[in-house]
This record gives structure tokens, sequence and C-alpha cells, in this order.
């Protein structure tokens, strides 16, 4: 018997396992994200899944990237073991996170003709999109938002989580820090691990960045667009906001200068 498992039970989103493939929706956009995932096949980049083609039901499939990710363990005061949160707290491990961004811009600057400095941004390179085993990362997953943009976008969209741009209390409580994270320490060491010159500059990209994803939820919700519809009628638009003004106002604890 083919081993099956819901991976996201949701009504917007199904994803399922069978055997070692996952089944995806597809939607306007999934050609565009194909295309990708073949271009780094065809470049042998060795973390992100290889499409496989779509299923007698319409969906995408792509083979599965076995080990942790997502928000395994993600409960108010509970650390269960390593997931993937807990990886990118660990100095090491914010290295390694750094580093693939970096392998993942290198590998897509090939796809097609872009703007000038522009590269394929996967725009949501997150902790919970990156799969780690034995303390690495070796894959990344959800290429749903993949689109043209300046790479340091995806810096700054890593960054706001890894550094990351909250509260001690919720650093700690949900994000699996064991203590007050040193923020700009912590940029530094992404900014060095990824290859910038310098972290000058960074704290206003990830400003700018929430910004822009305060604004691409308003205006997906605003054309009928899953989920994020149901994300602002349940208030994620003020939850955006917050996590803006904290950005701001705490400039001291984020500014490597």
């Amino acid at each position: 018997m083919v081993d099956f498992k819901v991976l996201q039970d949701d009504l917007h989103r199904p994803i399922v396992r069978i055997g070692q493939t996952v089944r995806r929706p597809v939607y306007p956009w999934s050609g565009r994200v194909h295309r990708v995932l073949l271009h780094l096949e065809q470049v042998a980049f060795p973390y992100s899944p290889r499409f496989l083609g779509i299923d007698e039901q319409g969906r995408e499939i792509l083979t599965y990237l076995e080990g942790t990710c997502g928000g395994d363990g993600y409960v108010q005061g509970v650390r269960r073991g390593a997931d993937a949160w807990a990886m990118v707290a660990d100095q090491e491990g914010l290295r390694r996170f750094a580093r693939l961004l970096r392998d993942y811009h290198d590998a897509i600057s090939g796809f097609e003709a872009l703007q000038n400095g522009q590269v394929m941004c996967h725009n949501d390179f997150g902790p919970w999109n990156v799969v780690w085993k034995d303390r690495s990362p070796v894959g990344i997953i959800d290429w749903d938002y993949v689109a043209p943009g300046a790479s340091v976008d995806d810096v700054a969209y890593a960054l706001e989580w890894s550094a990351p741009f909250c509260s001690d209390e919720e650093a700690v409580t949900w994000r699996r820090f064991l203590g007050p994270p040193d923020r700009a320490g912590r940029i530094a060491v992404f900014a060095d691990a990824y290859g910038l010159d310098g972290a000058t500059g960074l704290v206003d990209a990830v400003i700018a960045r929430q910004q822009a994803t305060l604004e691409q939820v308003h205006q997906l919700a605003a054309d009928g667009v899953q989920p994020q519809v149901e994300l602002m009628a349940t208030g994620h638009g003020d939850v955006l906001r917050e996590r803006v003004a904290w950005s701001k106002a705490n400039r001291d604890l984020t500014d490597p200068a």
C-alpha cells in the first residue's frame, strides 16, 4: 500500500503526500513556479523539489523532501526538539540559513531575461519553508510567491523572521530562542554568511519589506484571493501593521550600526 499523509488540511490549499511525492493544487501562477523548479533541476540545485507533472486530479506533483520543516511543536511555551525554528535560532543554523538563500539566488541567476539586478525571489523564505536534516538545511519548499525582484527583498524577509524583528517575549515563546536575541549581531552574521559587504541599510530594507507584505496581503484580499481574504477578515492586517510599528520603534535593538 502506498503511504498517504495529509500535510496541510486547509480548505484553500490542501496538500497531501503520496509515497515520495507531494500533491498540491494548481493556481494561475503555478506555470511560473514550474519553470523555476525545472530551471533549478537543470542547474543541479539540490535544495528544491522536482516538478514531476500534473496528476489525474489536476494537482501538481512534486518530489517529497525528507526532513523537518514548518512549525513542529510551535505551541506556546513548548519546545519539542529540533524544529525548523530552533535550527535558525542557533547561530550556526542562522549561517546555514543565510548561505542557503545565497545559493538559491546564485542558482536562479540564469533564469530567463529579467530587469537589471533582479532575480526570481522566493518571497516566502522563512524558517517554516526550509527543510532540515541533521542540523543542516536540505530543501526549500512552498514556491507559490516566486516572482522577479531585488535579492535584498528575500534577504530582508528572511531577516525579519530570523533576527528576529519581534519582542523578546515572542522570540522566546514562539520562535525557539533560549533568551533575548542579539538581533544586531545576528543581522551581521546573516549578512556575512550571505556574502554582503556589511549590514548597512538592512534594517530599512526589512521595514520596507514588511510594509510591502502588508500592501500585498491587502491587494490579494481585495482581489478575492485565499487565504488572504480570510486573513484580513480575521485581523491579520492589524498584526502586519503592528510588525511594522515594532520595527520602527526598536531600531536600537536591530541596527548593527
